[in-house]
């Protein structure tokens, strides 16, 4: 069923978002708005080689008290990223380079000054000598026995490697159909509109660090600070301001928040540095490369009897903290299967060290990778055993009569109905019709649809990531709810805003409980300093983690109110009710402010009885299975290829989604077509690839392509609402979903166009130069061949 129906202001309407009121008048305020008195940048000299002893390192003599090598940092520890998984190796990563540098872009050294265009200046004065080592560019050499070690106490340049082996070797002899694929995702940068930042200040009053930065996890970041540069966690408060995206970027403790957040403890001042675009493209290129060998076994009708995989990541060169270098290889491993029913499944993984920058999670968080392997493959199978793909992958889908059901993998999907999604996506992107007309436009152009369905793990909690083995487990998400006393509503929680809509989703599930008018409702997030805990904002777990918190906060303060209320109307507290923002018994009203005020200024009006605990309550909350909910979606796509050009467009796209109950329709459509747009970047134009020295070879954005307007199609979307049976009020979460399936649609629909001539794409992006490759390849005669300069 659809939830758009809803009226009112709480779950289900779909209320306007409290924040864009600042945002679209340009009063926001981001890390780069903050003025203080003092205030001096940062910039960082970055490693131009990719591998490399350093012999030498030179200040100049006149700004030499302006510039800061690692020795300089005294008291600093680097970045640790410890895990109890057997056979995991640990890197340290130093907030200015050491003895050695192991990417290009990594810090080296940081000159300080009254603005960034002198600080850059001082940068060019510094010197360092290398003696340049050999370097790894890719997963296949860092798993040669004779390649160069990043680390040589390990032995190897392996993070971590994992084998999972359900049983296949019996199902893989009795096997009538088999197919084997090798695919690839390329490198990507994450772009959003705002990069990392930081600005850090030392508050004397409060004898206490203040960190302003643009990060997702500003709860986590406290703890990272505090690590690194030994200071209590007490003496630390992180207030992000406005943050401009994250997308897994920045649920990360970066160096260079460390090195300002030293600078500022140590001398007592305010000091900033905020990250520019190249910098962005050359230190921050750091998701999504996997590669996957698979062999997958099936019955006649093509459903699926095994799979055998191989999935290697490019983790590049230092563990990330706190979710380590193995978090996206854990992933795949144990999303490969996806929402299919699968009996058997081998699965081996391989996170690599290379010489590139440490890979973070990245909307999606290897979902999108094993996605595209995994719908490629259900394509394979369809076109192995004559049947269209769409009932191939009908056949296999986990279906609803199986709910709640536990995958091989341990993931236990709580709620939904795979097939009649990816039902009413073929439907909706008309493939009866399609079949029935011709392959081609009167462009010469080849048409092909395709479908890729997923499952988005949400809001999974302490037993997953204690599997893991992180260092820091999230538990219980905690929210403050207080009423004024003049009737308002404030609520505080410590999960941050980067765009998704939590000022007025938590202010929507606050009035759902309290009724207190949406216009009267306050939410603060974030700031250690005023917001009770939270691990912060990923994995889509926001509105469900915090969103409960809320929910639970609310309820309670709701009781007190009705307590107090009905005090005032003099009638049993289960008389009272919330309606039209008032409290009303029968005919008899009391506003919020009433109640408010006989709490706060009239204590003569309160009963005996009263909870002394007053109108505000923190609660904690996790749902009642910590393992996750999962939302699910089918994308289905039908575009045209240019063989002379390779040349894509996509003409439409269908999309049929369930989050559970929806908070606001507005905000998921929201969350969905900004993921499909990036998601179609990975598909069609993103790329960041590296030489054999691996030095970048897309560090400005002539180099880098994103799409835009023009290359985006317009969305359509079929809401579903599948309740979660565990979570508070049905909700799932729906943050990553848009951004998981469009590289598998796009592609598998790219193959389908191009069946004609027996071509098929294996890797992302699809760029022009590798569909005019795979044309030529099936079909050489009917080849175009590649201009000089043709692009990717």
């Amino acid at each position: 069923m659809s939830g758009d129906g809803a009226v009112g202001e709480g779950i289900g309407a779909r209320a306007r978002r409290k924040e864009d009121a600042r945002h679209l008048r340009g009063r926001g305020r981001f890390v780069g708005d903050i003025h203080m008195p003092g205030l001096r940048e940062v910039a960082f000299l970055r490693s131009p080689v990719a591998h490399a002893r350093i012999l030498s390192k030179t200040k100049s003599p006149d700004h030499a008290v302006d510039t800061f090598f690692s020795e300089d940092l005294v008291g600093v520890a680097p970045i640790v990223t410890r895990s109890s998984i057997p056979g995991y190796k640990v890197s340290q990563y130093p907030i200015l380079a050491t003895d050695k540098v192991r990417f290009v872009g990594e810090p080296v050294a940081m000159c300080v000054a009254k603005n960034r265009a002198i600080a850059e200046d001082l940068i060019e004065q510094v010197e360092v000598g290398y003696d340049e080592l050999p370097a790894i560019a890719s997963c296949a050499g860092g798993r040669r026995d004779n390649s160069e070690l990043l680390h040589p106490e390990w032995g190897d340049n392996l993070f971590l490697e994992t084998f999972f082996d359900s049983g296949v070797d019996e199902v893989i002899a009795r096997a009538p159909v088999s197919v084997e694929l090798e695919m690839s995702c390329a490198r990507q940068a994450m772009h959003p509109m705002e990069g990392k930042g930081v600005l850090a200040w030392w508050d004397d009053r409060a004898d206490q660090l203040v960190v302003h930065t643009s990060t997702q996890v500003p709860h986590l970041i406290r703890a990272g600070l505090a690590e690194c540069l030994g200071i209590a966690q007490a003496q630390i408060r992180v207030a992000p301001p406005d943050v401009g995206g994250g997308f897994g970027y920045k649920c990360l403790l970066q160096p260079e928040e460390v090195a300002v957040a030293w600078l500022a403890a140590t001398f007592k001042k305010p000091f900033r540095w905020t990250e520019d675009r190249r910098e962005h493209l050359v230190a921050g290129a750091n998701a999504r490369q996997h590669e996957y060998h698979i062999k997958a076994y099936a019955d006649a009708q093509g459903r699926l009897l095994a799979l055998d995989a191989e999935v290697s990541v490019d983790t590049g060169a230092y563990s990330v903290w706190p979710f380590t270098a193995c978090l996206e290889a854990a992933q795949a491993g144990g999303n490969l299967p996806g929402p299919y029913h699968l009996a058997a499944y081998r699965c081996r993984t391989y996170s690599v060290a290379t010489n590139k920058p440490p890979f973070a999670p990245y909307r999606g968080v290897a979902r999108p990778g094993v996605c595209f392997a995994m719908e490629q493959v259900i394509d394979a199978i369809a076109q192995k055993v004559g049947r269209e793909a769409w009932e191939v992958r009908r056949d296999n889908l986990v279906p609803a009569s199986a709910m709640p059901y536990t995958n091989i993998t341990n993931k236990h999907y709580d709620s939904g109905d795979y097939p009649e999604a990816l039902v009413a996506a073929k439907d909706m992107i008309g493939l009866e019709a399609f079949r029935a007309g011709p392959r081609r436009d009167d462009k010469g152009r080849y048409l092909g649809i395709g479908f890729a369905s997923f499952t988005e793990q949400s809001a999974h909690g302490t037993k997953v990531f204690a599997s893991w083995g992180l260092p820091l487990v999230p538990g219980f998400d905690q929210a403050h709810v207080k009423l004024t006393p003049d009737g308002a509503l404030e609520v505080a929680a410590g999960i941050h805003t980067i765009g998704q809509g939590l000022e007025t989703t938590l202010a929507q599930i606050a009035h759902e409980q309290t009724r207190v008018p949406l216009k009267h409702i306050r939410v603060t997030l974030g700031d250690t300093a005023m917001t009770p805990f939270s691990t912060g904002a990923y994995a889509s777990r926001g509105i469900v983690m915090s969103g409960g918190a809320v929910s639970r906060a609310a309820e309670v303060v709701a009781g007190r109110i009705k307590s107090i209320a009905a005090h005032l109307l003099q009638v049993e507290p289960a008389a009272v009710g919330f309606a039209e923002g008032r409290i009303f018994a029968a005919n008899a009203s009391v506003s919020y402010e009433d109640v408010g005020r006989a709490w706060y200024l009239r204590p003569d009006q309160l009963p005996e009885t009263v909870n002394t605990a007053g109108l505000e309550a923190t609660e904690g909350y996790k749902p009642d299975v910590d393992t996750g909910v999962f939302s699910y979606a089918t994308h289905a796509v039908r575009l045209a290829v240019d063989a002379e050009t390779g040349l894509v467009e996509i003409l439409d796209y269908a999309i049929v989604e369930d989050c559970g109950r929806m908070v606001n329709p507005m905000i998921v459509e929201g969350q969905t077509y900004g993921g499909a747009a990036q998601g179609i970047g990975t598909a069609l134009f993103e790329e960041s690839p590296y030489d054999d020295n691996a030095q970048p070879l897309a560090s400005t954005l002539l180099d880098y392509i994103l799409p835009g307007p023009t290359e985006l199609p317009s969305f359509r979307i079929d809401h579903r609402e599948t309740l979660s049976p565990y979570s508070a009020h049905g909700i799932k979460g729906v943050g990553e979903g848009g951004a998981i399936a469009p590289p598998a649609a796009i592609v598998n629909a790219i193959n389908d166009a191009l069946s004609p001539l027996n071509a098929a794409i294996r890797q992302v992006p699809a760029s022009p130069r590798r569909i005019r490759e795979a044309i030529r390849r099936a079909r050489p005669s009917q080849a175009v061949a590649p201009e000089a300069g043709a692009e990717r």
